[in-house]
């Protein structure tokens, strides 16, 4: 379904290489979850396979249902079925949540815009994140916390029904309660949506606890140097990145 190869990338800006024949597999329905220090190229994956400008690819592919996506814009990106929960949403006041949301699902093509149908699906998952009631008529995360804007986006995710999600620091800004309620609808989605993938990207296992991994990557300088499951999120939690290198080293050593 997603396949990552060999993939380089500059900053447009400075020329800095972050990502470094960065590759990855994801198949339909697996959870994919990425941990590294800041400044190893996370975040920065997320905005590149979503075509941020800030960032110039100058070697390898990203390949979503045998479709490349390298050139394509931003908006193709999101009408192939891909979405990205963003570590920090953009507040746009002058456009409402009911209207972004109705009007994507008719760029992608839906039949699901039935004006009725479409407000008593939003007005359900409005109520399912514990989200303002009025939160439908608002401008884009305008009045809302930071944990809002997360559930805010969780809501996107529901309506639009993207078959592959990108988790970008979900946990930050959410408190313990927060992150329960986002997690739970994640999860809730995943169960009648088997096929959909996902990636996390995170520094911390905590959000692993709740929307489990098949599979967990450690990065480090712009590319994946271990991969495991849920147990090496745990031992990186307890002895941090540099306590796993040295551990294994001390294995192959011994």
């Amino acid at each position: 379904m997603f396949v990552i190869d060999k993939l380089n990338v500059l900053t447009k800006d400075t020329s800095k290489e972050i990502l470094k024949d960065f590759s990855l597999t994801i198949k339909p329905g697996e959870i994919h979850a990425i941990m590294g220090p800041n400044g190893v190229g996370k975040s920065t994956l997320s905005k590149v396979i979503m075509h941020h400008p800030d960032y110039i690819i100058t070697n390898g592919t990203i390949t979503y249902n045998n479709k490349i996506l390298n050139d394509l814009t931003t908006d193709e990106i999101a009408r192939s079925g891909v979405y990205l929960l963003m570590q920090d949403p953009s507040i746009i006041d002058g456009v409402s949540n009911s209207e972004a949301l109705r009007t994507a699902l008719k760029e992608r093509g839906s039949n699901d815009t039935n004006l009725y149908t479409f407000i008593s699906k939003m007005k359900k998952e409005i109520d399912s994140l514990s989200l303002p009631k009025d939160t439908m008529h608002r401008g884009i995360n305008k009045g809302l916390s930071g944990g809002e804007r997360k559930k805010n986006e969780v809501l996107g995710l529901k309506l639009l029904e993207p078959s592959f999600i990108i988790l970008d620091e979900l946990d930050s800004g959410l408190d313990v309660d927060s992150l329960k309620i986002v997690a739970k609808n994640i999860n809730d989605y995943l169960k009648v949506n088997k096929d959909t993938s996902v990636l996390i990207i995170t520094h911390y296992s905590r959000v692993l606890d709740l929307i489990k991994p098949d599979f967990v990557h450690q990065m480090e300088d712009g590319k994946i140097i271990k991969t495991g499951d849920i147990t090496l999120a745990k031992q990186i939690e307890k002895t941090g990145y540099n306590g796993v290198n040295e551990v294994e080293s001390s294995e192959n050593h011994e």
